[in-house]
């Protein structure tokens, strides 16, 4: 969209902002830093694997600005590709760890200034608020200027350290360079790690995309080529410096900190160069630390320029200068943060932070691109793509952590800091503003969908025979007898399975007679006989006396357009004819019914186990009923019937609390529909404050789901943050209730699940289901699935 911005910077002040970035501290401060770390030549061999790790990101970062040409570089990325939470993460981390080095910059060229004029240490702190200040002011005139600028420092540098290199490369020893290049030295990956922060600024380019000619061509051949010669750059100086210079002697006279740091550019080029060399080289490093520090403010300031854009800012920082055409305020701000630092804040720590943070937004730039990809955005067609994806992606991502790991626990700890801070701020800033999420979430979200539906669909298509047991006791009412009965015969009838009605007989436990489980056959039972029916469509139906399906008297057995049975006469409803399932009488005498349950459903190989759901058992803390031992040791599927009545079934509501339906609930909501002619009402809910996104993805999966199953369906997403409420309303518009089982544990116990819940404020008959083989999920995997589709 149109900002007001304008497309000022070719390749040559691109490449100048990236390397004007990177060549600072990295190669000026960090050389002899690293030199001890690695303990000898293998420091140019740390500095060659940096920039290779680096690589990824660079591609993924060039990739993604070409597709989105927009400041805020890897913000924008990870933003649009992670969502609004990660995106904030970036965001401000960003732009404070840009701030920090950029005064880290400032003040880094002390070591060189004292090597040349002594008397100026006092001043340090006056000359680096003054550059701070100066930097502000040129990048509120001018991003062109601020780029030209950055040009005419980078060539000034490159042409000092390409004189160092050319003229240094004769006084090399070979037994100082021996095993500048050898892979088994100790320290390496720490010495990699430590260089790593020299690289950071090669996805800089990124951040002020919106004002790059041509980005298309110029951004991925400015990322790549700038990191390819500042990679090359750093290698050769460093051989040259190591090669020239005795560091350990230079540690041992005080010239060189013992941990390597100091001005040891300027102690190798006074080694080969004579007074004219050193000179150069000196006026370089400054040169060079005040480009990062320039760099630094310019890409810093364009960080809350586009999170406001976003509105993860406030406004302010997304207005553009009439005069200048620049983003004032964030630039003026930005420059306000470097001027505190400087001034306050112990640098070195801070920068150790920034590396730390710079290696998680890598991390982080590799991942938003494998979302960008997998999230299938309509819109995104960057004319530059990543080669090797994802291989190149996955192997970012995991040096990223193994360099992370090398860092030490404070800039950890600071990076961690930061982290929690942008968390704070996005809840309690953020989060109310904004109604979006990343792609690589919606993609998620997408592929739970899709599973789910594969799995749905291939339990439609399986054509195995179901054969469901209903459990009685003496405590069931006859009228929940009877809806119990007919569930299980619609949940039959369209498999050609077979119905066994059991009535479990408790008695007291015996000790000195045999206390074994027994079951005998009988005839039907008088509620059965005397069961009122209203008869319309003739059929068979087989209801077995005195021994299995099939064996012993037959009688008639009549049906109603509910699926109730009784020994009349033969019917069959729905809106075509079926066979209405063989029904068997059981009587099993126990002395514990939940076991004897799920005994005879084990032996009898049945599908499903139908049974009165006991609203008592429901705030049983130290007991286990009947319902709770069945619903733990089922090996089959278990529908839980809270009995209301249902005369006539139009509609029938199926409801999910929580993540995708289970296939199996929605099986046995389609079976009762299509032999009793009614329709079903996809219920799910979704936070008040959800983003339109996550509302048009669960729709595409409900209608899916409407495609899969065999009857007429309706559905409905419910915006709210009271699910149970909100299920409530819908579904007591309906006939019956078809719902999910939840595991009870403690709280459950003390408070109720959401799906008990449900049932017990509905006015409705309720059926709760629990799939066969169905385990709880764990606390991760329910959040996880709430987050996505609840």
């Amino acid at each position: 969209m149109p900002t007001g911005l304008k497309r000022d910077l070719g390749l040559l002040s691109t490449m100048a902002i990236a390397i004007g970035a990177m060549v600072g501290s990295g190669i000026f401060i960090l050389p002899g830093v690293a030199y001890v770390t690695v303990d000898g030549p293998a420091v140019v061999l740390a500095f060659l694997i940096a920039g290779l790790l680096v690589l990824p990101a660079a591609f993924s970062a060039a990739e993604m600005a070409t597709a989105m040409p927009e400041d805020g570089g890897s913000y924008v990325f990870v933003e649009r590709g992670m969502g609004p939470l990660l995106g904030t993460i970036a965001g401000v981390g960003n732009w404070f760890m840009l701030s920090f080095k950029g005064a880290l910059a400032l003040v880094g060229g002390v070591p060189y200034i004292v090597f040349i004029a002594p008397w100026l240490t006092e001043y340090i702190l006056v000359i680096a608020v003054a550059l701070a200040i100066l930097f502000t002011v040129i990048n509120i005139v001018s991003t062109k200027s601020a780029g030209t600028l950055q040009f005419a420092i980078v060539g000034a540098m490159l042409v000092a350290l390409a004189w160092f290199i050319a003229g240094g490369v004769p006084d090399v020893s070979p037994e100082r360079t021996a095993g500048a290049f050898n892979f088994g030295s100790g320290g390496l990956i720490a010495a990699t790690a430590l260089v790593f922060i020299s690289y950071a600024g090669v996805i800089k380019i990124a951040a002020v995309a919106e004002e790059v000619k041509d980005p298309g061509k110029t951004i991925p051949r400015a990322m790549i080529g700038s990191l390819l010669l500042t990679t090359a750059l750093y290698v050769a100086v460093v051989y040259v410096a190591i090669g020239v210079i005795d560091i350990d002697a230079a540690i041992a006279a005080g010239d060189l900190r013992s941990d390597g740091e100091g001005a040891i550019m300027a102690l190798a080029a006074d080694a080969t160069l004579g007074l004219p060399g050193t000179v150069a080289v000196v006026f370089a490093a400054l040169l060079a630390l005040a480009s990062t520090a320039n760099a630094g403010l310019l890409s810093a300031s364009r960080f809350p320029f586009a999170m406001a854009r976003d509105g993860l800012a406030p406004g302010a920082f997304e207005r553009v200068s009439d005069r200048f055409n620049t983003p004032v305020l964030a630039v003026s701000v930005s420059g306000a943060i470097i001027v505190l630092l400087v001034v306050f804040v112990p640098i070195d720590q801070v920068a150790k932070f920034g590396s730390a943070f710079q290696i998680i937004v890598f991390i982080l730039v590799n991942l938003a691109l494998i979302g960008f990809r997998e999230g299938a955005i309509d819109n995104y067609s960057p004319p530059f793509t990543a080669p090797l994806y994802p291989w190149m992606q996955l192997f970012g991502m995991a040096s990223g952590f193994v360099v992370l790991t090398q860092l030490g626990t404070v800039p950890l700890a600071g990076a961690a800091l930061i982290t929690g801070v942008s968390i704070i701020y996005f809840y309690l800033y953020v989060r109310p503003r904004t109604d979006r999420e990343g792609a690589a979430r919606t993609e998620v979200r997408r592929n739970v969908g899709e599973a789910a539906l594969e799995r749905t669909r291939e339990l439609f298509a399986e054509g195995r025979r179901y054969d469901t047991l209903v459990a009685i006791t003496e405590q069931t009412p006859v009228e929940t007898r009877l809806d119990m009965l007919r569930i299980g015969l619609d949940l039959s009838a369209l498999r050609e399975g077979s119905v066994t009605v059991t009535n479990f007989k408790q008695v007291p436990p015996r000790v000195f007679t045999a206390s074994d489980t027994t079951s005998r056959h009988d005839e039907p039972p008088e509620w059965a006989r005397k069961a009122h029916l209203s008869p319309n469509v003739e059929g068979d139906t087989t209801v077995a006396n005195g021994g299995r399906q099939g064996e012993g008297a037959d009688e008639p057995v009549a049906r109603t357009g509910n699926g109730a049975a009784s020994t009349a006469e033969t019917v069959a409803t729905g809106p075509e004819p079926t066979r209405s399932p063989p029904i068997d009488f059981r009587t099993v005498t126990t002395e514990d019914v939940g076991p004897a349950i799920v005994e005879f459903a084990s032996f009898e190989d049945q599908s499903f186990i139908v049974l009165e759901r006991r609203v008592e058992e429901l705030h049983e803390l130290y007991s286990e009923g009947v319902n709770e031992h069945v619903l733990r040791n089922a090996p089959c599927g278990v529908l839980l019937v809270e009995d209301r009545g249902f005369d006539g079934v139009e509609e029938i509501a199926v409801a999910t609390e929580r993540g995708v339906y289970d296939p199996e609930k929605l099986l046995v909501a389609d079976a009762i529909a299509e032999e009793t002619g009614a329709t079903l009402t996809l219920l799910q809910t979704i936070p008040e404050d959800a983003p339109s996104g996550r509302e048009q993805v669960v729709q595409e999966y409900h209608d899916e789901l409407r495609r899969i199953l065999t009857v007429t369906a309706d559905s409905r997403i419910l915006r709210s943050d009271d699910r149970v409420a909100a299920l409530a309303r819908f579904a007591n518009a309906a006939d019956l209730l078809v719902t999910s089982t939840e595991r009870r544990g403690l709280s459950g116990a003390l408070f109720g699940r959401p799906g008990d819940r449900l049932v017990d404020v509905v006015d409705v008959t309720a059926v709760m289901v629990q799939p066969a083989g169905k385990r709880q999920e764990g606390l991760v995997q329910r959040l996880v699935l709430d987050r996505l589709f609840g």
